[in-house]
């Protein structure tokens, strides 16, 4: 007996890839409302370090001055560009960056959208200076984090317009690290915090989660 297959109706759904699986899983455990802010980094390949460990920490977006204009505006042509895809390992193509031309444009966005900027780095006089680990990350709802160029550091109007300036602590001959490094080490204590702060709230459903800023 022959049978006859019904042909295929085009509302029907395709089966997702097995990286679209992995990425509708892990939405959950995104940081909503929290970014990273990449200031005038000198090399290109850093952005891309970073943004492996924003994606891998789980942290929503990033945002790059580039005062060079060294990125392109284009976030699909951004994804594209191979200094950054090759250290990212493919993270900038599941990762939202947005780049800006100046640290004031960027400050102006994140206040405009009721964000909290703190900043990474040594203590400064006349600033709140906090050790990483003895700060809370949940704190503000919408929480920017700043690294800047790996020579200058962050700049003076970054810090101006901060709430505090955070530092690791080291205890060796050394006591810099690089700006992967360094991002790794403070994007995982702020992810940690905040990712136990949503999950402890949405299951007692003592509030309204959280939900995802626009892609602004």
């Amino acid at each position: 007996m022959s049978v006859t297959m019904e042909p295929e109706s085009a509302d029907t759904p395709k089966p997702k890839s097995s990286a679209r699986q992995r990425a509708d899983a892990i939405k959950a455990y995104r940081c909503k409302n929290l970014i990273v802010v990449i200031e005038n980094p000198d090399e290109i390949r850093n952005i891309g370090t970073v943004v492996r460990n924003v994606n891998a920490l789980g942290v929503e977006k990033v945002y790059v001055v580039d005062s060079r204009k060294s990125l392109p505006d284009d976030w699909q042509e951004m994804r594209e560009a191979k200094p950054i895809s090759k250290t990212s390992v493919s993270a900038i193509k599941w990762s939202f960056v947005k780049r800006f031309d100046s640290t004031e444009d960027c400050l102006a966005h994140l206040e405009k959208n009721s964000f909290v900027s703190i900043v990474t780095s040594p203590h400064i006089k006349g600033k709140r200076n906090e050790l990483l680990h003895e700060v809370d990350y949940t704190e503000h709802a919408k929480l920017a984090v700043w690294f800047g160029n790996e020579a200058r550091g962050i700049s003076d109007l970054a810090v101006e317009r901060s709430s505090m300036c955070i530092s690791i602590p080291m205890f060796g001959m050394i006591e810099s690290l690089n700006l992967g490094t360094s991002s790794g080490i403070v994007l995982y204590e702020v992810t940690k915090q905040r990712r136990e702060y949503q999950s402890r709230y949405l299951k007692r459903n003592k509030r309204v989660p959280v939900r995802p800023a626009d892609d602004i």
